[in-house]
């Protein structure tokens, strides 16, 4: 019996944040790839090794964790003021399913640094030396993000002293900036109206919640409404299935609400969002790292889960908002903070800490953010070819 051969595609395997993906130029791959569609989304799940019944993603590039099960397509933009155009694909481990409702934040700060290598940017916008600004339309939530990207000698500068808790060694700084994060539909940046409600979820109970669209669409509540103190680790959550159980069925009751879905059904289909994390003042604790983390360094912890597991750190969209969230007094994130105004707040999260800024303020009645701004880092960890078999998409 004859099989279809391996292609190669060019690809890029970069760290971004405490995230990890696959980065594709659109020109490079299959011309039936270069639309969104089945074979598109066919091509990434093969790349990463998905779907896997065994979650380890021993056949593909993926790394069996939603940190690391993660693709990227870029392209010179088309929008006027942006250098170039991002699609965030998060593929699913053990399903069939490449998920593109929202974006990743931390793996937008590998964008401007791989979009620059890969001669994606026109080099009069670029620097040889000091720092070139990335204007990036993000198009899964029609957004716009600015990456100042730092370059040494007419190359991206990688190699820095600058730590970020969740990713174990140093690296150059790089600053991102979420310009107006709030939902992209022209809906108000609270879906219900409210910045904090009464959220029924049948055999759990009633909770109450802070439901934002800001950076990604996110689900707070109280760690204490459901059983926690805020300073949990990874294995507190993901090994307790009936943990894990209870938060999709607090997703999926929090999706209706926001109007992300109409039906609980729904849900399974749309696993990238929303998003939920719980809150709490702040405590001491140690972090995965063995790091001790003292309140006094904090204004208050945050856990958040993806795609149905605790996050190892923080998703940098999640991080957007928890600090959109902080900024606005009321809200759940904000009490949990000491409440007041503020521009900045630094939170504990399973591996250490991070510091989020964002500038939030009232218009006729009504809450908006006009940006939110955090330090990241990227690097590239390896680049070449991607083979697939030919006959995978």
């Amino acid at each position: 019996m004859a099989h279809a051969p391996q292609i190669r595609i060019p690809a890029t395997y970069m760290r971004g944040g405490t995230s990890k993906g696959v980065f594709f130029r659109l020109q490079d791959l299959p011309p039936v790839a270069r639309v969104p569609g089945p074979a598109r989304d066919a091509l990434l799940l093969r790349v990463v090794g998905s779907p896997d019944p065994y979650g380890k993603h021993t056949d593909g590039m993926g790394g069996a964790t939603s940190s690391t099960s993660k693709t990227v397509i870029l392209s010179p933009s088309e929008r006027p003021g942006h250098d170039v155009d991002y699609l965030f694909g998060q593929v699913s481990i053990d399903k069939a399913f490449v998920d593109w409702s929202g974006n990743c934040g931390n793996l937008s700060s590998a964008v401007g640094s791989f979009a620059i290598s890969a001669g994606l940017i026109d080099r009069d916008r670029v620097p040889d030396n000091g720092m070139a600004t990335v204007r990036i339309w993000q198009a899964n939530i029609e957004k716009t993000i600015i990456a100042h990207v730092p370059m040494t000698d007419g190359q991206v500068q990688e190699t820095g002293d600058f730590e970020l808790d969740g990713v174990t060694f140093p690296a150059a700084e790089v600053a991102i900036e979420f310009l107006d994060p709030a939902d992209a539909s022209g809906g108000s940046m609270f879906p219900t109206g409210n910045l904090v409600d009464d959220l029924e979820v049948p055999g759990i109970g009633t909770l109450k919640a802070t439901m934002i669209n800001a950076g990604i669409p996110t689900i707070f509540l109280n760690a204490d409404a459901i059983g926690y103190n805020g300073t949990e680790l990874q294995e507190a959550i993901n090994s307790d299935e009936r943990a894990l159980a209870m938060f999709e069925i607090i997703r999926a009751h929090g999706a209706v609400r926001m109007g992300l879905i109409s039906d609980v059904s729904e849900a399974a289909d749309r696993q990238h969002t929303p998003k939920v994390a719980f809150v709490a003042p702040p405590a001491d604790y140690t972090a995965s790292s063995g790091k001790s983390v003292e309140a006094s360094d904090i204004d208050l912890n945050v856990r958040a889960l993806s795609m149905g597991k605790l996050h190892h750190a923080m998703m940098g969209t999640a991080a957007v908002a928890i600090g959109t969230a902080a900024a606005i007094p009321g809200t759940l994130v904000n009490l949990a903070a000491g409440g007041g105004e503020r521009q900045a707040v630094r939170f504990g999260h399973p591996s250490g800490t991070l510091r989020v800024g964002a500038e939030a303020k009232q218009v006729d009645g009504e809450w908006i953010v006009t940006k939110a701004i955090m330090s990241r880092s990227a690097r590239i960890l390896m680049e070449g070819w991607v083979r697939v078999p030919g006959d995978a998409f």
